[in-house]
């Protein structure tokens, strides 16, 4: 089966192959909202969906929230190689299911995750050819300490713990490919779009590529 198509104007059509979009940071630095304004802009791009053993909350969907399994049957995919990451938190198993992104993937879909250092380390343990990775940075320490206060979620001891953790989190930046210092929210989710745009073209992803070529070279 061909990799490229001819549309009726008579220019090929390369398919690509999708890929893994990592967006980790300290809490406050900004990778959620710039996930959120990713999701609304690019369409080939859809959030990796969890499974996890903690139970259905009110409101959420399975299959669209969370894949939501029994511990039993969590602890037997992670047995059998299922996941991509997993992850203990608070009593209760997280982990990215392998099939479906993979499938994803294979159709030229784009996988965005909102994960930590240590599922990046994972995901690139398992794919990193398919892995793109991308690290948040606050552009100073007070205005990381800022943001949070003004979400006005959390008390100021639970504040101070996510500072102390912040300096752990960006003590791994050098693991990443790339690097945004979010000074402003637009400008930020700019850059991960050109870094987006960057990392389709590249070759090994343009899976239709040998078929275009090998008719350029025969006059097509």
């Amino acid at each position: 089966m061909s990799d490229s198509a001819t549309d009726n104007s008579g220019f090929i059509d390369i398919r690509r192959r999708g890929l893994m979009l990592v967006l980790s940071s300290p809490s406050g630095a900004g990778k959620t909202t710039i996930s959120r304004r990713l999701l609304e802009l690019e369409p080939q791009i859809a959030l990796s969906v969890s499974a996890t053993t903690r139970a259905k909350r009110p409101g959420e969907t399975a299959g669209i929230d969370y894949h939501f399994v029994e511990p039993t049957e969590f602890n037997l995919m992670i047995n059998r190689g299922e996941f991509l990451e997993y992850a203990k938190v608070f009593d209760n198993y997280y982990g990215t299911p392998k099939a479906q992104v993979a499938k994803e993937i294979a159709r030229g879909r784009d996988i965005l995750f909102d994960i930590d250092w240590q599922g990046t380390q994972q995901l690139a343990h398992n794919a990193r050819e398919d892995l793109v990775s991308v690290f948040v940075l606050p552009p100073t320490t007070r205005e990381l300490e800022r943001r949070l206060h003004t979400r006005a979620q959390d008390s100021a001891e639970v504040v101070a713990k996510r500072m102390a953790k912040a300096a752990d989190e960006m003590s791994h930046w050098a693991e990443y490919d790339y690097i945004i210092v979010n000074h402003d929210i637009d400008s930020s989710v700019e850059s991960v779009r050109a870094i987006l745009r960057a990392e389709r073209l590249r070759r090994q992803r343009q899976i239709g590529l040998t078929d275009f070529v090998k008719g350029l070279r025969e006059g097509q």
